[in-house]
């Protein structure tokens, strides 16, 4: 009389979990799409500032008086690595973020910044990384930071602005709670 099967119940649990992730990103609340493309981009704000190469530099700094900042020697390249793997992540969640009118023009631009500073970030701030937990020279650090700065940072700007002045809008017709500072 039941014409239900257990053979039936994989197939229904695959139905209904391919239904919940598909209506999860179908159904993308404007306040969540602006977290991932634009919010994020937080995490990249310092790139090709003195700022960042100080945190870099900063990973690696060790205490006489203070045997608990003993450092192994990879913190610096430890820190860069992170900031790569989150981008990674970012960029992964931007790119499975809905696309419509409202979202295309933003979406196109927060994944166009963070593929441009990625592999500033594995090249060159990995060198200058490394050449910070090897306590290297000082020229050569601000060698590779000084490129960084003339080669990537005015397009980099570019590219940070325009998304911000979009996300800016998205976010005010939205009506979003952001505080601009």
């Amino acid at each position: 009389m039941n014409n239900f099967s257990l053979k039936s119940l994989p197939k229904l649990a695959i139905i209904a979990a391919t239904t919940v992730f598909f209506s999860c990103n179908l159904n993308t609340s404007p306040d969540d799409f602006f977290g991932k493309a634009v919010l994020n981009t937080n995490t990249i704000s310092d790139f090709g500032t003195d700022r960042l190469a100080r945190h870099i530099q900063q990973a690696t700094l060790e205490f006489a008086d203070i045997p608990s900042s003993k450092k192994k020697g990879d913190e610096a390249q430890i820190f860069i690595n992170n900031k790569v793997l989150y981008m990674e992540k970012v960029l992964k969640d931007v790119n499975e973020l809905p696309e419509n009118d409202d979202t295309k023009e933003i979406k196109a631009l927060s994944l166009s910044t963070f593929e441009y500073v990625l592999p500033v970030y594995k090249n060159e701030y990995t060198a200058y990384a490394k050449l910070c937990d090897a306590k290297g020279p000082e020229d050569q650090k601000q060698t590779i930071i000084q490129n960084i700065e003339q080669k990537y940072v005015p397009k980099f700007e570019e590219k940070f602005a325009l998304l911000l002045e979009k996300g800016k809008a998205y976010a005010q017709k939205h009506d979003l709670n952001v505080k601009w500072d």
